[in-house]
C-alpha cells in the first residue's frame, strides 16, 4: 500500500479512534471517521496483546496486503485505522480479506459496484 494512503502521525491516530465509529470483528477492528479531504488514509495498529514483534509486524503485513487488494473499492473522504487482535498473526490470508470485506460492508465504506 502507498505511503500517501496512510496514516503515520499519532496525533492523527488519536482523533480517529476518539472521534470514529468503531466496527469489531474477533481478527480486526475498523474504526472510521471522516476526513477533512477527499481522500482515504489508513493507519494499522498491533498492540503487544498479539504477541512480540515478530507477531505484530505479520499482523500489520497482513492487514496491509488485504487492504491493498480492496482499496479500489473503498469509497474515498474517510481516515481509517484498523487494529490488530491477537488471533489474526495465524490467520489466513484469505481469512484475513473476508474480514476486512465483511467490516467494509457493515461499515458501509464499499463503492457500489460499476455496472
Amino acid at each position: 500500500m502507498k505511503r500517501n494512503f496512510r496514516l503515520t502521525r499519532s496525533t492523527d491516530f488519536k482523533r480517529v479512534r476518539n472521534a470514529g465509529k468503531s466496527y469489531a470483528h474477533p481478527l480486526v477492528v475498523l474504526v472510521a471517521t471522516p476526513a477533512t479531504e477527499n481522500s482515504i488514509r489508513i493507519g494499522f495498529t498491533a498492540g503487544r496483546s498479539v504477541g512480540g514483534a515478530i507477531e505484530r509486524n505479520r499482523a500489520k503485513r497482513l492487514l496491509r496486503e488485504a487492504m491493498r487488494m480492496l482499496l479500489p473499492s473503498v469509497r474515498t473522504g474517510w481516515d481509517l485505522v484498523l487494529i490488530a487482535r491477537q488471533p489474526l498473526p495465524t490467520a489466513t490470508f484469505e481469512q484475513v480479506q473476508a474480514t476486512l470485506s465483511q467490516l467494509f460492508r457493515r461499515a458501509n465504506l464499499l463503492t457500489p459496484p460499476q455496472g
